[in-house]
């Protein structure tokens, strides 16, 4: 039987109908790949997979980022950990963000899979970049169309990332590290709204963890423009809360969306496995 696309509320879509343990079709990974690209997130459920087969399904989609900053699984470095233990106060992804967009080539996507969960909380909230662009008033598409933004790493990863509470909470307890590669590393520019590669969609391609400023403007009217930029990207209307459980995996496009890892789980463990796809230079 062929796969089922169903929507997810207002972003994303769930894939039924497919067991990602077991060698995939070329016709379900077609059918993946347009709704990947339509929606920007894709989840998965009731899904039983180990950490070479999670390895084996994203080199489908290209090759595999081997992150920099998180921990890294112990026998497979193309898994990220991201984990929050019972006494740890900070999550990881607690902002709304795009992973990557610190890179030259930003990622493709992520690939998450849920390894343990607390009894509740713990849900990703995502928001639709498509449909953030669709709806700008003309006034504030006019003022970004054609400009550019730097992006950069080092402000949360790298060795003076005192302003941010939770980046130091995870540096400390080991979970964040390798602060050294992080003030090393070039900051990229890229266009504040782009064409989506595989969709050919226009998306806001800024977020409000890794993007520094719009150049071209002076410091304050690009944090004014910013700040209006993010205002209406988290608008209620553009996102949607994936609520995981035990099989659960989401697959979300950095290119499309951003995510925000809710931290409402204090006193419980979370372990989810994260493998980043590499992407191309944005246009």
């Amino acid at each position: 039987m062929p796969i089922e696309i169903r929507k997810h509320g207002r972003v994303g879509a769930e894939i039924l109908g497919i067991d990602l343990a077991r060698p995939l079709a070329e016709d379900d990974l077609s059918a993946m790949r347009a709704a990947f690209a339509e929606h920007g997130v894709v989840f998965f459920r009731d899904q039983s997979i180990t950490e070479q087969q999670h390895i084996d399904f994203a080199r489908h989609w290209g090759a595999i980022n081997i992150n920099r900053f998180f921990t890294a699984h112990s026998v497979y470095p193309e898994i990220a950990l991201v984990v929050k233990e019972p006494d740890q106060q900070h999550n990881i992804g607690g902002g709304w963000h795009t992973d990557h967009s610190y890179d030259f080539a930003p990622a493709l996507g992520s690939i998450l899979v849920a390894r343990e969960l607390p009894p509740q909380g713990g849900s990703t909230a995502f928001a639709s970049m498509y449909a953030a662009y669709d709806a700008l008033p003309p006034r504030l598409k006019a003022q970004v169309e054609g400009r550019h933004a730097v992006h950069s790493a080092r402000h949360v990863f790298g060795s003076r990332a005192g302003a941010y509470e939770a980046a130091q909470d995870t540096r400390r307890d080991g979970r964040i590290g390798n602060a050294g590669a992080a003030d090393l590393l070039d900051d990229p520019v890229h266009p504040v709204i782009i064409t989506h590669p595989l969709s050919g969609k226009r998306a806001v391609y800024v977020n409000p963890s890794f993007t520094l400023h719009i150049q071209g403007l002076s410091e304050e009217n690009s944090r004014g423009l910013l700040e209006e930029l993010y205002a209406h990207c988290r608008r209620p209307e553009f996102q949607e809360d994936f609520h995981w459980r035990e099989g659960s995996i989401a697959f979300w496009d950095n290119r499309a969306t951003w995510h925000y890892a809710y931290n409402d789980y204090h006193g419980h463990r979370r372990e989810m496995h994260r493998i980043t796809i590499e992407g191309t230079q944005l246009g």
